[in-house]
């Protein structure tokens, strides 16, 4: 009986060192990890979304860019959603009711789009509303993640931070190839239809979450669950004065915020080369393969190396691959005798896995980073700086489209596109040492804020590619 029960202890070690990589499982971690598997699987509407846009409301490039920077905006504004849950409370909890008014928000916004939206402007409002719904959910599971990565070691919280966007991946590669392969057999209402079903599993696992009531912690803890709003600012207040935190995000900011060429190049794919809805859903099967590879290559290579590192070669790289664009949009990539279909395959594979690292980093960071009772807010603030940076990269994508005269039809000035977003990107390397060099391994001194110890030299907001529309 003894060997017995000493080799089911061996069993339950091995999978939580290897599947939980080494997080103790119980039914909060469970739903906090099936939440972000449900973000990842939201990815299935990804494709009819772009073709809806597209062939039913017959938006042009600069349209679809314009529309994508409102429609993103809940994830600018998630600081709103972190003061709100972190000060009001629903029936005395701070976290369980908002995932379920949030998995109900995103069945709303799907089941309108495969129903009743026949114009941009509704479809704007609809699209809007499901990315609210992911923005509020993505709030609250983060403050649970940074609550228990609070106080550990980084690498401790690395792996907490890896399982979370492994468990997304997952979702994503579960559904990247059903995206298109869905539109050669369904419309994309239909497509739309079945998406309205994943986010009520989201309002179901709420109920996993361990939380006890405000009114009832305050009884028995000095410490509560919630601080009043006025104390949320003045704690935000005091980190966001810190140089060591704001210069890091100026930064960030800048380097997010230069133009991208995602829409036209979803026409230029689709009208150009006429890329099948069924081949696009293997890209984005191919793109979520590489996102577990870049979950696993930072968790067992990467997690200590400090960030301006890792972020001066990504960016280099980045931009240097991303010039191999120019070899298809002038179809040279044909004269060397290489198909188009193997082309994009292969771009999309490596500049996933290199986005994919660093946005493990900048998360494990922003994470601990985060003072008690207000997780949700800083951590929010901190990531919406990012996601506003993202708003501008489409607001001047469009303009320059609109000024090189791209359209649906009319491809002939692409190439100057490509050129010009991917210089743009080495334009923050001169302002590198915005970024901490190293890690910092002292301890706090006693004069600073309580919150804001160690890694303050390693502040390096950098959020993943964000996928505005999921």
């Amino acid at each position: 009986m003894v060997d017995q029960s000493s080799g089911l202890s061996k069993v339950k070690d091995s999978l939580t060192q290897k599947l939980f990589l080494g997080n103790e499982p119980n039914a909060e971690l469970i739903a906090i990890l099936t939440v972000y598997f449900v973000q990842g699987i939201l990815g299935l509407s990804r494709l009819a979304v772009s073709f809806f846009l597209k062939d039913e409301l017959l938006l042009s490039p600069v349209q679809v860019s314009a529309l994508l920077g409102i429609v993103f905006l809940p994830w600018m504004i998630k600081p709103v959603f972190g003061f709100i849950s972190d000060g009001l409370p629903i029936f005395g909890y701070r976290r369980r009711p908002y995932l379920i008014l949030s998995g109900i928000l995103g069945t709303a916004s799907w089941i309108s789009l495969a129903t009743i939206v026949h114009t941009s402007w509704a479809a704007t409002l609809a699209i809007a509303l499901g990315s609210l719904s992911v923005a509020m959910s993505d709030v609250i599971v983060d403050s649970l993640v940074v609550e228990r990565a609070r106080g550990e070691s980084q690498a401790k919280a690395g792996s907490l931070q890896s399982l979370c966007w492994g468990a997304s991946a997952i979702g994503g590669l579960i559904t990247a190839y059903f995206s298109g392969l869905l539109l050669q057999y369904f419309t994309t209402r239909t497509v739309f239809g079945i998406t309205a079903l994943f986010p009520l599993i989201v309002s179901g696992v709420a109920w996993l979450i361990a939380e006890s009531p405000v009114s009832k912690d305050a009884q028995d803890s000095e410490q509560t669950n919630s601080l009043p709003i006025k104390h949320q600012l003045g704690q935000l207040r005091q980190a966001i004065s810190q140089k060591t935190i704001w210069l890091p995000t100026a930064f960030i900011f800048i380097w997010q915020a230069t133009p991208n060429a995602d829409s036209a190049f979803f026409y230029f794919t689709t009208n150009e080369l006429h890329f099948e809805p069924e081949f696009l859903g293997r890209v984005h099967l191919v793109g979520s393969f590489a996102s577990l590879a870049g979950v696993w290559i930072f968790q067992r290579f990467l997690k200590n190396i400090p960030f301006r590192v890792i972020f001066a070669w990504s960016t280099v790289l980045s931009s240097i691959l991303g010039m191999t664009m120019l070899l298809l949009v002038t179809h040279t990539n044909r004269l060397l005798g290489i198909d188009d279909h193997w082309f994009s395959l292969g771009d999309s594979l490596i500049l996933t896995v290199m986005g994919k690292i660093a946005f493990m980093q900048v998360m494990v960071l922003a994470a601990r980073l985060c003072p008690s009772g207000v997780e949700a807010t800083l951590f929010a603030l901190l990531m919406s700086i990012y996601n506003s940076a993202g708003t501008v990269s489409h607001a001047f994508g469009a303009l320059i489209t609109y000024w090189l005269g791209i359209t649906a039809t009319n491809f002939e000035s692409l190439w100057i596109l490509v050129v010009i977003t991917n210089l743009s990107t080495l334009l923050p390397l001169p302002f590198i040492n915005w970024l901490p060099a190293e890690e910092q391994t002292e301890t706090p001194k006693d004069n600073e804020q309580a919150f804001l110890p160690d890694l303050m030299s390693e502040l390096i907001l950098r959020e993943p590619e964000s996928e505005i529309v999921e």
